[in-house]
């Protein structure tokens, strides 16, 4: 028996594909597709004669009709308007929106094919990822594991948290003179934390200081295995006479995120600090970062420096 218009559409909706027409006059499918799809694509071209950019508009919006039609929930601008992501963080502030509505709003679109919604998605991803934290460690493949996210979704996510890390190294830049520990500490946590808590890698940098302990630069001298990173005290002693530092703060973190110094550590900063004194260069601090905002581990502190 030979499948009608309506048959055709209605296994489009099944397998959530629909069609596509290439600057070339190429036809394709887009969206996911059961197994059987690729055997069956010619056979849907040719019955529904999709030849053109306009063929396929056509029954593109036929697909989405009927996909409409099998929501069980309405999309985001059919809500109660006081609902509403965008309307509710305008009405209350940004502050006291639900996590769900505020990644709504960035990810702006939901799921066409299945009816789910922004904040569905949200949701979902907060399911899979548990929290901010868990979404920032993922990668954009990661993210659009998810049904319904793609990349664009998936970019517009990892967008928004780089920006919200840049802001707290902004914050770090206004505070650049660091006269105790709790300065040393509150940069390092600002400037140094939202990119090292969770990384996956151990990184040794170093902060340049003034003689007024004012922040000249920052440098990654090394970027190690899970383990460790491969510190040379010269090349920390070239990058502090070069910007003709007076002082610098070590700084590394533990992927382990425990925060104690192992021997290394210890060992290390010994080797730096003598290299430093060769050229009057004092090292002021050594912070080993660890796995949440309070973990930090000050030489210096200690009396360790």
């Amino acid at each position: 028996m030979d499948e009608t218009e309506e048959d055709l559409i209605d296994y489009l909706v099944k397998s959530k594909a629909y069609p596509v027409c290439s600057k070339f006059g190429k036809i394709s499918f887009t969206g996911p597709k059961d197994k059987f799809f690729d055997k069956k694509k010619d056979e849907i071209i040719k019955k529904l004669k999709l030849k053109t950019k306009e063929d396929c508009g056509r029954i593109r919006e036929l697909v989405k009709e009927e996909s409409a039609k099998l929501r069980t929930t309405k999309p985001i601008k059919k809500w109660v308007k006081e609902d509403r992501p965008r309307e509710m963080l305008i009405k209350v502030g940004s502050e006291n929106v639900p996590l769900t509505k505020l990644l709504a709003i960035i990810l702006r679109t939901g799921n066409s094919f299945d009816g789910s919604s922004a904040e569905d998605l949200a949701r979902k991803l907060l399911d899979k990822f548990r929290d901010l934290r868990g979404i920032d460690q993922a990668s954009v493949d990661d993210l659009c594991s998810i049904k319904g996210i793609g990349m664009a979704k998936g970019v517009q996510v990892k967008s928004a948290l780089e920006i919200g890390k840049r802001f707290y190294r902004e914050n770090a830049e206004i505070k650049k003179r660091l006269s105790n520990v709790e300065s040393v500490i509150g940069f390092v946590r600002d400037f140094y934390g939202p990119y090292l808590r969770d990384s996956k890698k151990e990184f040794f940098n170093i902060i340049l200081l003034d003689r007024k302990n004012k922040v000249i630069d920052t440098k990654e001298l090394t970027k190690g295995s899970v383990n460790a990173s491969i510190v040379d005290p010269l090349e920390i002693v070239r990058e502090a006479t070069r910007e003709t530092a007076s002082s610098i703060i070590l700084v590394h973190n533990h992927p382990s995120g425990e925060v104690d110094p192992s021997g290394d550590d210890i060992e290390t900063t010994d080797r730096v600090v003598k290299a430093c004194d060769l050229v009057n260069v004092r090292v002021l601090d050594h912070i080993i970062i660890g796995k949440n905002l309070e973990d930090y581990f000050s030489f210096m502190d200690k009396g360790l420096i």
